[in-house]
């Protein structure tokens, strides 16, 4: 729990998030159009998306599948029969005047989700619900000066709204919240979690209250779209609430947008509340039934999730609780690290995975999934460096090679004479050379300056191009040096 300074004492924030996730589903919810994302405007819309007169939606079973598993994902209850109720309002990108959701019979009902905090905490936050609607399609004011133009391909794709409970309470929290559910969703195979794209959207309830107290007057944050700005959304209206109420002001029940150019957020409307919106059953939509054999048969098909991924990594590799959380946060890291660790050291294939690999990655811009070196070919080249062949140092030097050309690493060693020296002779030699030019270091050493040892070392290793077993350095270097 983080507790804000006011001037009337410590204020507690009180956060509740929902997600909007994307269904992974060819089709839409109610139509048998495309749902891919980066098409050209309007090329993916029925008759059914732009609501011409007559048509009739029929229910995307694989969009009812997504949403069985993931609440099974998150240990919830799922509703065996649930309701399509109509959700009216007016958006010019919402060709029908309503939007067919779901309200009062959800098909998942409540559920739990672990977070995984610093220092190896955990806090456990409840999902309230998690229901099926359609998305509308998107208005685009950048196309001309004076003119909104709109795009229906958007129109009818399927998501599942993800209600949390208002357990929160610290900004670090959300991120962590939204973290875990993006990591279970992309192993569940149920969402692929790119916020950027839109397919992940976060609307996030913020209040604020003196511990103890009745919860304050919540104000939504309306469709964030990156973990950071999350975070930041969440801090300004905290403090800005924390500022109104104790300058004598009202907090109003409102919706809210987060400009992320500097960093605050600003009244949008009022918040509507259930009734403004005019709820009813969709008569197009008989309630949708399901039963247990299809849940059942849903739940044998889960994969191992990432508390149980991690808590396997961790007992099996004998890995340490940070490495294994961090391997386990997604499922193809977690893949790739177990089909290079066979036969291998598990604790040196976890450092090179989460260290000179995500260097990589990140330097470019890609996933593991998109990875230049393959766990295999990372493999080898552990095995170079177990067997001795090559030194930490070269083996970095042999990764970035892999990279650039997309060879072996056997085939980089071979090709550019890359293997360690570990004669003796050779590297006594080599330490003969650097103490006779370095005679005034040497002195210094004797004289108690005991760390030039090090600057000896490398004086070895930049003769050798790095090709001298390190070990082999140090313990010839001692035996020289009397130390």
């Amino acid at each position: 729990m983080t507790l804000l300074q006011g001037n009337t004492g410590d204020w507690e924030m009180v956060i509740g998030l929902e997600v909007h996730a994307q269904v992974i589903s060819k089709a839409k919810l109610f139509s048998g159009a495309a749902a891919t994302f980066g098409a050209e405007p309007n090329t993916q819309v029925s008759l059914v998306d732009a609501a011409m007169p007559g048509m009739l939606p029929v229910i995307n079973q694989i969009a009812v599948e997504q949403a069985v598993r993931t609440g099974l994902g998150l240990n919830a209850k799922i509703n065996l029969v649930s309701v399509f109720d109509r959700k009216n309002y007016f958006y010019p990108d919402l060709p029908p005047g309503y939007q067919i959701s779901q309200f009062s019979q959800p098909i998942v009902g409540h559920g739990t989700i672990i977070l995984d905090l610093d220092g190896g905490e955990t806090r456990e936050v409840g999902i309230t619900r998690i229901h099926l609607e359609q998305d509308a399609g998107k208005s685009l004011h950048d196309q001309h000066p004076s003119h909104t133009f709109v795009d229906l391909n958007r129109s009818g794709v399927a998501l599942m709204e993800i209600v949390s409970e208002p357990d929160m309470r610290s900004p670090e929290e959300a991120v962590a919240y939204l973290r875990k559910l993006r990591s279970i969703l992309r192993y569940l195979g149920t969402c692929d979690g790119n916020m950027e794209q839109g397919s992940l959207r976060c609307d996030a309830n913020v209040s604020v209250r003196h511990p103890g107290e009745e919860f304050g007057t919540r104000c939504e944050i309306k469709n964030v779209n990156s973990v950071r700005f999350v975070q930041q959304a969440i801090e300004y209206e905290a403090r800005r609430q924390i500022e109104l109420v104790e300058n004598n002001g009202v907090v109003e029940l409102e919706t809210r947008l987060f400009d992320s150019s500097n960093c605050t957020t600003r009244s949008m409307r009022s918040k509507e509340e259930s009734h403004d919106y005019r709820y009813f059953p969709d008569p197009d939509l008989l309630p949708l039934e399901i039963d247990q054999e299809f849940v059942e048969n849903i739940r044998a098909s889960l994969p191992e999730l990432p508390d149980a991924k991690k808590e396997r990594l961790m007992s099996e590799y004998g890995l340490a609780e940070e490495d294994a959380g961090l391997l386990a946060t997604e499922r193809a890291t977690a893949d790739f690290y177990e089909e290079m660790t066979k036969g291998r050291d598990p604790k040196l294939a976890c450092n090179w995975v989460t260290g000179d690999l995500f260097g990589v990655l990140n330097k470019s811009g890609v996933g593991i999934e998109e990875s230049p070196v393959s766990a295999a070919m990372l493999g080898g080249l552990l095995d170079l460096i177990s067997d001795g062949t090559l030194s930490g140092r070269l083996a970095k030097d042999v990764l970035e090679a892999m990279v650039e050309t997309g060879k072996e690493a056997a085939v980089l060693v071979k090709e550019r004479q890359l293997k360690q020296i570990t004669d003796t002779g050779v590297i006594e030699a080599e330490v003969d050379k650097v103490l006779e030019v370095h005679t005034d270091k040497l002195a210094e050493y004797k004289a108690g300056k005991d760390k030039l040892f090090g600057f000896f070392v490398g004086q070895v290793m930049k003769a050798t191009g790095g090709k001298a077993n390190p070990g082999m350095v140090n313990e010839v270097l001692k035996a020289k040096l009397g130390s």
